[in-house]
């Protein structure tokens, strides 16, 4: 797959991003880092189209974010939708978990991972 030239600007962002992650990031890393999730690559913090992505699988076109409280205000909710938009104008399908959800029902976002994917059933 070729890749699209990342500005310095924002590869170092993401770099510095990977190094300050937050407890519910952390958490869901830990399932799905080293193809944990039923053998699915994800990367973390990835440049894509001009925005940095919580987690990606690149195989499957699938990005998953993390959001906290700072998403909660209707300025942001109207920036993530437009982010959304731009993201999925590109083939990706962008899923979003609130970072209690999964701090607390890690289990059910990783299930709900799969069934966007068609992966649920063994």
């Amino acid at each position: 797959m070729p890749h699209t030239p990342v500005p310095s600007r924002i590869r170092n962002n993401a770099r510095r991003m990977r190094k300050t992650v937050t407890d519910a990031e952390l958490r869901l890393w830990n399932e799905l880092r080293a193809h944990r999730l039923m053998g699915l690559g994800f990367r973390r913090q990835l440049p894509i189209a001009g925005y940095i992505v919580d987690f990606a699988c690149p195989a499957e076109k699938l990005i998953v974010e993390v959001d906290g409280l700072q998403h909660a205000s209707e300025h942001d909710q109207a920036y993530d939708r437009e982010r959304t938009r731009r993201l999925e104008a590109d083939g990706w399908t962008v899923l979003r978990f609130w970072n209690n959800d999964v701090l607390k029902d890690i289990d059910n976002v990783c299930m709900h991972i799969l069934i966007v994917l068609g992966k649920d059933k063994a």
